[in-house]
């Protein structure tokens, strides 16, 4: 494995959040700890030098090995300097990626290629590691419970545990395990729906939901209702079919991308249902009952059936640990309010608990790019309270994303993210990030065409931010 240091670790705090992963050159971020390397990521590493920051005796737990989880460990070592303890907890011993999952579905990745190890966390920055999993939080004591019964003190404690699903449309959790995976965490599901499909034949229907937004990854299921599309008429046949059931009245991301594969790449094949309602999954039979935009109560029959259900932040539901803690203040108590400056709770101010990634409210996307962004302003903010100094005033991010749209094409979404002091929240910057899409107004710049070089970067893009990640 490539042994060059990151070109990030001679860029300042700033420029780093601020330029984000996308834009560094590829060669100077090897793909770092992928779990079916020939070697690991600590295999032949070399340390990385700390910053001198002279700060002493602080420790930060980060609850969640993901993307936010892992950035957030890495960066708060990388620049709080020796005198930072940080501690990871995650029950699991590898990292599953959920961005590009869905060429699971097409066969041309596995889920083996998606994992990546944490191991250079350790040998390379000195993150300690704990398997385990958050129980609960005791604000007042500086303390978490971890589910082997060990605790855990804190000065600051940064909580990245991604989302849950709620159980929707009349299915179990054994359903979505078992005859209707959801697949929106990679892993098992992922491959068991890879099964179900690769078993459909010229004819068959696949019937996919997406649920009302935020959820993560915006334009995921978009993507993935396109790849299915193309795998489908490929090695099936013309006749299947794919149907969308989208709860939202309009494409959430990439519109005119997704507008463009529906009506002219897959055209004949995906079925788009904006504004579906009161939907209804038989798992045993397959059929599927719900209600359009007109109030018409429809019945599809499918072969199979990919129903991406409700999200929240882990451990909102019910008694569950955020929800214990009081941090699910966000809306509807699905979600936690953090203050974006320092993603501190804001149901706790002045607690020294931070929340990251998919779990918060901020006013950016739920992605995979957009959390390793937040999770380096998060580690700056508290590198600078550990020197008795207020967090950035005005902090930058991006967001990027590439959207498969065939086995060989792709499209891509960014956006850039800047401190709106009125609204308190990120807002697409002023004159940096919007765009028109023939004539109409854009929120973010989409790609003009969907292209095999922007498939070819998508493979650059993927390998720089997760080696930024966890390499």
């Amino acid at each position: 494995m490539d042994n060059k240091q990151p070109v990030a670790a001679a860029l300042s705090r700033r420029q780093i959040v601020a330029l984000g992963a996308a834009t560094l050159a590829a060669s100077a971020w090897p793909l770092a700890g992928r779990a079916d390397d020939k070697k690991s990521s600590s295999s032949g590493s070399t340390t990385i030098a700390l910053a001198n920051t002279g700060i002493t005796g602080k420790r930060v737990v980060v609850v969640g090995g993901g993307m936010a989880g892992m950035t957030a460990a890495k960066y708060l070592r990388l620049w709080g300097g020796p005198g930072v303890q940080v501690t990871l907890v995650d029950p699991d011993a590898v990292y599953t990626s959920n961005i590009m999952s869905n060429l699971v579905l097409n066969g041309s990745r596995t889920v083996a290629s998606l994992q990546f190890k944490r191991d250079a966390l350790t040998s390379r920055y000195g993150v300690l590691r704990k398997a385990a999993s958050l129980v609960a939080i005791d604000a007042a004591a500086h303390e978490v419970t971890l589910s082997d019964g060990s605790r855990l003190g804190y000065e600051r404690l940064v909580l990245a545990p991604g989302v849950s699903f709620d159980d929707a449309y009349g299915l179990t959790q054994t359903d979505y395990d078992t005859r209707t995976p959801h697949a929106w965490r990679a892993g098992p599901q992922t491959t068991l729906l890879r099964q179900r499909i690769a078993a459909m034949s010229n004819g068959d229907t696949f019937v996919m939901t997406i649920p009302k937004a935020p959820y993560r990854c915006p334009p995921g299921p978009y993507e993935r209702a396109c790849l299915v599309a193309d795998y489908l008429k490929t090695a099936k046949g013309p006749n299947c079919r794919v149907v969308v059931l989208d709860e939202n009245l309009a494409i959430q991301a990439e519109r005119h991308t997704f507008e463009t594969a529906f009506n002219q790449i897959h055209a004949g094949v995906i079925d788009y249902v904006p504004g579906a309602f009161g939907i209804e999954i038989d798992a045993a039979s397959g059929v599927v009952r719900y209600v359009d935009a007109l109030g018409l109560t429809r019945t599809i029959a499918a072969r199979v059936v990919n129903p991406i259900p409700p999200h929240r932040a882990a451990g909102s539901a019910g008694d569950g640990w955020m929800a214990r803690a009081g941090l699910n203040n966000g809306p509807d108590g699905r979600w936690a309010g953090v203050d974006v400056l320092s993603y501190e709770t804001t149901a706790l101010p002045g607690s020294g608990i931070h929340v990251l990634g998919d779990a918060a409210v901020t006013g950016m996307p739920k992605a995979g790019h957009v959390a390793n962004q937040e999770a380096k302003i998060c580690a700056d903010a508290i590198v600078r309270a550990f020197l008795g100094q207020g967090p950035d005033p005005a902090p930058v991010a991006n967001s990027a994303c590439y959207s498969p749209v065939t086995a060989g094409t792709a499209s891509w979404l960014t956006a850039v993210y800047q401190y709106d002091p009125l609204d308190r929240r990120m807002k697409i910057a002023a004159g940096g990030g919007r765009t028109t899409i023939n004539g109409a107004p854009a929120t973010a710049t989409e790609s003009a065409v969907i292209s095999s070089g922007n498939f070819q970067d998508m493979g650059v893009w993927f390998k720089t931010l997760m080696a930024d990640t966890a390499g």
